[in-house]
């Protein structure tokens, strides 16, 4: 963990070879967090580069009094750059040159940033690319949010931070890390009686006849409902 805290320290200081570790060693957590995306007209690599700059972003932002391992703090920024292009993507229809030039951008901003540990400038990029600073604008507005997705939670002791759990780092089990982020957060999404039903079900292991006399409805009711929320948790994967 000390290593990793330097590498990172490092990468925040504009050290670019310390970036690069970062994701190299990180390479198998964005794979698996583009894998979730597939099918969705857009090619891996393509993805694993969109996730990548969630991870550099993860990177730039990481504090270490967050007390939370890198990859878990990451996670949510990984997926949240390749959902926003998709939703951006589905939402606006943009011509296959803006598309190339988005990802030319991307690929830039990444490049610059590893370089000089900040994002660069419309006038910086136009410099860096060879692009006219017009068709740079029109690219970043085609990439721009629909709405941020970067959740941010309060722990226990009144602190902010985006999506915390407590999953070991390993990468041999990064599905099951962001598995399992995606649950919590479809979980949080749920209304205050279904979380409830949820929580006494799979968390406590009641019986659907306690939970519903606890509730104060019938089990046949309790039957209805859970069947409702787990195919709301299921659709929530799937999106």
């Amino acid at each position: 963990m000390e290593d990793i805290h330097k590498l990172i320290e490092a990468a925040q200081k504009g050290d670019k070879e310390a970036l690069e570790t970062l994701v190299s060693e990180n390479s198998g957590l964005i794979w698996s967090a583009a894998k979730r995306f597939a099918g969705r007209g857009v090619e891996s690599d393509d993805l694993y580069q969109l996730g990548a700059m969630g991870l550099i972003k993860a990177i730039k932002n990481f504090d270490m009094s967050f007390d939370v391992k890198l990859s878990t703090y990451a996670v949510p920024m990984i997926c949240g750059e390749i959902k926003r292009f998709l939703r951006d993507d589905g939402i606006i229809k943009i011509s296959r040159g803006i598309k190339e030039t988005s990802f030319r951008l991307m690929r830039a901003r990444e490049g610059f940033f590893a370089q000089y540990s900040r994002d660069p400038t419309v006038d910086e990029l136009s410099e860096y690319t060879g692009i006219d600073r017009e068709d740079i604008v029109i690219a970043l507005n085609s990439m721009r949010d629909v709405e941020s997705i970067d959740k941010k939670i309060e722990t226990d002791k009144g602190r902010e931070m985006y999506v915390i759990d407590t999953i070991p780092d390993n990468s041999d089990k990064s599905e099951l890390i962001i598995d399992r982020i995606v649950l919590k957060e479809n979980i949080d999404n749920l209304e205050k009686r279904e979380r409830e039903i949820i929580k006494m079900r799979y968390l406590e292991d009641m019986t659907q006849t306690q939970v519903a006399e606890k509730i104060g409805v019938s089990q046949v009711q309790i039957s209805r409902l859970e069947k409702k929320i787990l195919k709301k948790l299921r659709k929530g994967f799937n999106e």
